[in-house]
């Protein structure tokens, strides 16, 4: 079987989508239809379903992506190290949420680039769970950090640590409310503050109130920023109540830059996950920083 017939199917398959392998591959669409047409017919049996949006594979194609992915990502691995011995040159691309690439991942794996680490160049790249576990799958990254475990036999998920929620505001705001009207009246009384959010939906907001209170927010976001760092200056800054990881806003609680308007009995918790396109943890620079991830992970719980 054709090793360039099979790798233009593993990106197919990783892609979902004709046209987004061919531009991975650089290659024409004809083209990429044309191997994946030509593979159909070796094997005997369709490989994708055709949709108005992208392709679909069939069982035989995920089996198929799923024996042949990870020797193809080997094979790949050998052609790019050149068979060097120095691994300096290997390069690890890293995705996740850019508050904890930066606050947690990051300075983890700086240990691993100097002269005295593991000798690999390291590159981040920020994006939702949904856009980093998309370029995984397509390649563009070695690790990502995702609060979504992916489905399939592709991608590879290890539970990392869970952060805890903790809801937040100026001083400011926590005396206008007042010390116990959160516990006689109920989030009712947090209707008068405004929210601070890293989007429209208000994602942790909403996923606090229906952890504790058992309720959807009511009030919409009055500011909403895609950063939480950004949310912990807003917030800080008197522009309202916002939900935090506890590792975020430490900082700000020692200093009483912003206090807690409530503390329920259990916090609401969200799990990181760290995934890896399945059978690259062969590779040396990829298994060394997953397994020093996991080791300084657990300092973070």
């Amino acid at each position: 079987m054709d090793l360039a017939l099979l790798r233009t199917f593993v990106t197919v398959h990783r892609a979902g989508s004709f046209t987004r392998a061919a531009a991975l591959l650089g290659l024409s669409q004809p083209a990429v239809t044309s191997q994946i047409r030509t593979l159909e017919r070796q094997l005997g049996r369709p490989l994708f379903l055709r949709q108005a949006r992208g392709v679909t594979p069939t069982t035989i194609g995920d089996e198929l992506a799923h024996k042949a992915a990870p020797h193809l990502d080997a094979l790949v691995e050998i052609a790019e190290s050149g068979l060097e011995e120095d691994s300096s040159l290997r390069t690890l691309h890293l995705a996740g949420p850019p508050e904890f690439i930066a606050e947690r991942a990051l300075p983890a794996l700086t240990e691993l680039t100097g002269e005295n680490g593991q000798g690999f160049a390291l590159r981040a790249s920020f994006g939702t769970a949904e856009e980093s576990l998309e370029g995984l799958a397509a390649g563009h990254h070695d690790l990502a950090i995702s609060t979504v475990r992916p489905r399939g036999a592709l991608l590879s998920a290890t539970a990392l640590c869970d952060e805890e929620h903790v809801l937040v505001a100026s001083p400011h705001w926590a005396e206008r409310i007042g010390p116990d009207a959160l516990r006689h009246h109920g989030p009712s009384v947090l209707e008068q503050v405004p929210v601070v959010e890293v989007h429209e939906s208000l994602p942790l907001v909403a996923r606090y109130w229906a952890s504790v209170f058992d309720s959807r927010p009511v009030a919409p976001g009055t500011v909403v920023v895609p950063d939480l760092r950004a949310v912990l200056a807003c917030a800080t800054a008197g522009a309202g109540l916002a939900v935090l990881p506890r590792y975020l806003c430490a900082g700000a609680l020692e200093r009483g830059d912003v206090v807690p308007l409530h503390e329920p009995a259990v916090s609401p918790l969200r799990t990181y996950f760290l995934v890896v396109r399945t059978g690259t943890l062969a590779m040396p620079h990829i298994a060394r920083a997953h397994e020093w991830l996991e080791q300084a992970a657990a300092d973070w719980c």
